[in-house]
């Protein structure tokens, strides 16, 4: 039986209301869709005693770097060490001709020996004259002139005393030894050179750089923050601060010294003032004149609260935060930044550790919208 034409038309409206509802269906779950609110990863500050740090560059310098100079002319006779080796207090380095120095002090030692016999025989003839003198059998101009005659045999003997202690000093300083235990430089000249003269020879340097110096410059305001308040600033207190160091190449800070000088005044021209740390040096890692990074720790600021360091937007006004809030709607929470610590940034004012912040979906995030907040956990050291 064929359909008449009203059964078709009845029949195409029914189809066209079907697809008509199929539409509106299918546009009103987009709509629904797009009004989701967008998915965020969120977080609760973590609570926790940290302790704060300064890193800087510092350079380091030997604890006592001696010159070793010629005190008299002469050839050098001979070098008694080896370049580059450890010497101790005392030992011998150099050898300066002798020769002319024994014959000094032979000399000196004789003319003391004369002067000793002048004096002697002064003082016997001023004592003949005194006892002449009480019977009158001699002048008082001949008292006076033995009195005077002992008092220049008094003074030749000085004069030969000095002599021969400069010679035998002198004679000293032909053997020249090493004043303070450490490493030997370079010989700066070699065996039969004239050494001495007015410029005083350099002959080699000895360095010791056990335990080295570390010297590094730190701004005023920094320094208080670390160590404390200016009124600790103590000779007892110096040689107890930890800081730590590092050469280059080296990860972290794995060597640990103490801070035992700070300068007395401030450099006026960069605003600095100058710190020197002691750094254990057994096995001679550390070179004088090395550039070395440096760690600084400060007193432990208890109670911090921190963030993730990713979650902190900047804008014109300065530092924040995105916090959920009621009904899960965004605010944008101005904070005041402190330090760094593993990856969490301490927030000194703006959020409490009981409110959330988004960690992760920032830029589907908008003041004022409300988010789907997703929970993330995170474990801090100290």
């Amino acid at each position: 039986m064929i359909p008449n034409e009203g059964h078709r038309k009845h029949t195409r409206a029914a189809i066209g209301l079907v697809l008509a509802v199929a539409l509106l269906a299918g546009c009103g779950g987009e709509q629904a869709q797009v009004q989701q609110p967008p998915l965020v990863t969120v977080a609760k500050p973590v609570v926790q005693d940290v302790t704060p740090y300064a890193d800087f560059t510092g350079r380091t310098e030997a604890i006592a770097s001696v010159e070793i100079r010629a005190r008299v002319d002469g050839f050098l006779d001979s070098i008694e060490f080896r370049e580059g080796t450890d010497v101790e207090e005392g030992d011998l380095l150099f050898v300066i001709d002798p020769e002319p120095y024994e014959a000094a002090r032979d000399e000196a030692a004789a003319r003391l020996a004369a002067a000793e016999a002048e004096l002697e025989q002064a003082v016997s003839d001023l004592e003949r004259v005194l006892e002449a003198a009480k019977t009158d059998a001699v002048s008082e101009q001949e008292v006076t002139a033995k009195t005077a005659g002992r008092a220049r045999a008094e003074a030749g003997l000085m004069q030969a005393r000095a002599a021969l202690t400069t010679a035998e000093l002198n004679l000293g300083y032909c053997r020249v030894r090493s004043p303070i235990d450490g490493t030997t430089g370079r010989s700066m000249v070699d065996v039969g050179n004239l050494v001495g003269g007015v410029q005083r020879t350099l002959l080699t340097t000895v360095v010791n750089w056990e335990p080295i110096r570390v010297y590094f410059d730190i701004s005023e305001t920094r320094l208080l923050r670390l160590l404390g308040e200016a009124h600790k600033f103590d000779g007892e207190q110096m040689g107890t601060h930890p800081f730590f160091a590092a050469r280059g190449g080296e990860d972290g800070y794995p060597h640990e010294g103490v801070i035992d000088w700070i300068d007395n005044q401030v450099d006026t021209s960069t605003g600095t003032i100058l710190v020197r740390g002691e750094l254990p040096n057994r096995n001679l890692l550390f070179v004088p004149g090395m550039f070395v990074g440096v760690r600084v720790p400060g007193r432990v600021v208890m109670s911090a609260v921190l963030v993730e360091e990713r979650a902190i937007g900047t804008d014109l006004a300065g530092k924040y935060l995105l916090v959920v809030g009621e009904d899960n709607v965004v605010e944008n929470r101005p904070v005041r930044t402190g330090a760094l610590y593993d990856g969490m940034r301490a927030i000194e004012d703006g959020i409490s550790p009981h409110e959330t912040y988004i960690v992760n979906g920032l830029q589907r995030a908008r003041p004022g919208l409300p988010v789907t907040p997703q929970e993330a956990q995170r474990e801090v050291s100290g």
